[in-house]
């Protein structure tokens, strides 16, 4: 069987760039950044007491971020207070309550955008990006 690699990687990275401009629109009714809630999620995704340097590295991987927006990003989320913590970053209670009011906010157009598919062809997807992912995130370590 042959793989179609071009359509394949052309179709995920217009996919992610459509969906990311949803996202952008979608949060900004909300007066928030993507990088908030990338942040957030990434703290729900490795807490309680998320390690820092895991979190920022994961963060640092975003196209929009480097190291030093990572350090202030963490550090406005601090003064906000939505996070807390040194080498360990956990959610304040505020910061959880605006982490899961926002994730029911985000999930709202998900739903929707979704709802016309089914759901065995979804998560055959979910499945396979995330085999993917796993993959690329191998080859890619290996490659350090």
């Amino acid at each position: 069987m042959t793989t179609p690699l071009a359509p394949f990687g052309r179709t995920l990275a217009f996919a992610e760039q459509t969906l990311s401009a949803v996202l952008v629109k979608h949060l900004a009714a909300r007066q928030t950044a993507p990088e908030t809630w990338f942040a957030l999620q990434s703290v729900d995704l490795h807490g309680p007491r998320a390690p820092r340097d895991q979190l920022s590295r994961q963060l640092e991987r975003s196209r929009t971020l480097d190291p030093d927006s990572v350090r202030d990003l963490l550090a406005r989320l601090d003064a906000e207070g939505l996070i807390r913590g040194e080498d360990e970053i956990d959610f304040t209670t505020e910061g959880e309550a605006l982490f899961h009011d926002l994730r029911a906010y985000v999930t709202a157009p998900a739903a929707r955008l979704l709802s016309q598919f089914d759901p065995e062809d979804i998560a055959t997807t979910i499945r396979t990006l995330q085999a993917v992912t796993a993959r690329a995130a191998e080859e890619l370590a290996a490659a350090d």
